[in-house]
């Protein structure tokens, strides 16, 4: 993507290439939470024969991150990815250590959910191939490219999967690795959360979900126990129910301006969306006023 600073003419903004993975990894981990809303825990995580570039912790899903910094485009990403998982669901106790001893906390195994674990491959480029190889509906691997100029800014942009429909079991057979990942880790599906739905349920859904998609520049990621829609942090999280459309906007009490009042207060509350603030939903007889709920959590979470 082209970078144009403006001024009476749009003046072009020349990309400022990386020498090193080390300059990606450096900036990356600075900044890990403003980027991607993760939280650091070890750089260059050693264990067997593998070497980790990034450890880090998903809290919304409970889960680690992977993280790999790459420069030249000689690598499988299927392969690496699934070696990488492979190793952490053969050494949990390991990595359950190595986050209580850096963030001074205590994580048992059972706390996390490992269904949720994934890998990022960030760099400056991909191959076609490597873009065709993730177009698996249900791939625990992300490609993120990251883009610095010379104005003193950077980008990461993800690498979207081109509706994607086959599934990586497909494959799973022939390759012993991704067997055995698959069967613990799990990418959830919007159609998964419609399933037990009615179709006037499912229609409502997508009522919303087009509404909330056309506020703004939104991302749609199903995740175990609802629908988010993400503009840098969640915005908005939906779960559909069998008679109703339960949601959370993300804000924290007292940001929230609810003048109708249909929003309830489950700060004090276990629940599983982010934000202070639930809505359950049978209907779209308050759909602008709910997008003007959803404006605000844009304009809070949006990066």
């Amino acid at each position: 993507m082209a970078l144009f600073k403006i001024g009476n003419r749009l003046e072009y903004i020349m990309e400022k290439p990386f020498k090193l993975e080390k300059e990606i990894q450096t900036l990356t981990e600075q900044n890990l939470n403003t980027i991607f809303g993760l939280d650091f825990v070890k750089s260059e995580f050693a264990l067997n024969n593998f070497r980790i570039d990034t450890l880090a912790f998903d809290k919304d899903a409970n889960a680690f991150v992977i993280i790999e910094y790459k420069r030249d485009k000689n690598f499988s990403v299927i392969d690496q990815g699934y070696a990488y998982l492979s190793l952490m669901l053969n050494n949990k106790a390991d990595f359950i250590l190595e986050f209580n001893e850096n963030l001074d906390k205590t994580l048992k195994r059972n706390d996390l959910d490992w269904s949720q674990s994934r890998v990022m491959f960030i760099s400056p480029a991909f191959t076609t191939y490597q873009r065709e190889a993730i177009n698996f509906k249900d791939l625990p691997i992300e490609l993120w490219e990251v883009k610095r100029y010379e104005n003193n800014s950077v980008a990461f942009e993800q690498i979207q999967k081109a509706g994607a429909q086959e599934s990586i079991k497909t494959i799973s057979k022939t390759d012993k690795t991704i067997d055995h990942v698959i069967k613990e880790i799990k990418v959830y599906s919007e159609q998964e959360h419609l399933e037990n739905v009615n179709e006037e349920i499912e229609e409502l859904y997508e009522k919303f979900k087009n509404a909330i998609l056309n506020l703004d520049n939104l991302e749609v990621k199903p995740k175990k126990k609802y629908i988010a829609f993400v503009a840098g942090r969640n915005v908005i999280d939906i779960l559909p129910q069998k008679k109703a459309l339960k949601m959370w906007i993300n804000m924290s009490k007292g940001e929230l301006e609810d003048t109708k009042g249909i929003t309830r207060d489950v700060s004090t509350t276990g629940h599983w969306g982010n934000g202070d603030f639930e809505i359950q939903v049978k209907d779209d007889e308050n759909l602008e006023y709910i997008l003007s709920l959803v404006k605000q959590s844009i304009r809070k979470n949006k990066k």
